[in-house]
């Protein structure tokens, strides 16, 4: 039988996104370090890092502290047309907060290190013309793997669910 024809999920990226996804990993292993839930973010314009993030709900006590919505938060005020020509990495594909932020502010790309764990936003971000690129990245799979196994409640919590 042939190959399926078409890009394998690390084909959509460049070696330049692929740096950049591993930064927003490593906010998520300092974020799972810290006792909460390993998702991270990088938010990058024109080939260079405004901010990283990470999920700190836990950590600060936060409600709305998501890796994206902190790495945006962490880049502090930004003109319109920075946002408008920045990418978006994320760990974890985004939840309608996170996707709300990023459609705000009209970011155009979101670079997703996986969506097997969870996803609720993507049909929505796409049909706003946000470019998704889903990587399908082993390392974040694992980290929410460990997530809902380990910190079940935690990760409840943070998608608004009762355990």
């Amino acid at each position: 039988m042939p190959p399926p024809s078409g890009p394998t999920p690390e084909s959509i990226i460049t070696d330049a996104d692929r740096n950049f996804l591993d930064l927003a990993i490593e906010q998520a292993q300092i974020g799972w370090e810290e006792g909460g839930v390993p998702i991270g973010a990088a938010l990058v314009h024109d080939g260079e890092v405004l901010a990283v993030g990470r999920n700190r709900r836990v950590q600060m006590g936060s409600a709305i502290r998501h890796g994206e919505t902190d790495a945006i938060e962490r880049a502090g005020r930004l003109k319109a047309s920075v946002y408008r020509n920045s990418v978006l990495y994320t760990t974890l594909s985004p939840c309608y907060m996170c996707a709300g932020t990023a459609t705000l502010y009209e970011i155009p790309r979101i670079v997703i290190g996986e969506n097997r764990s969870f996803q609720a936003s993507e049909a929505w971000l796409a049909s706003n013309g946000v470019q998704l690129d889903v990587v399908d990245d082993p390392t974040c799979i694992e980290l929410m793997n460990r997530m809902m196994t380990e910190r079940a409640e935690i990760w409840n919590e943070d998608i608004g669910e009762e355990a």
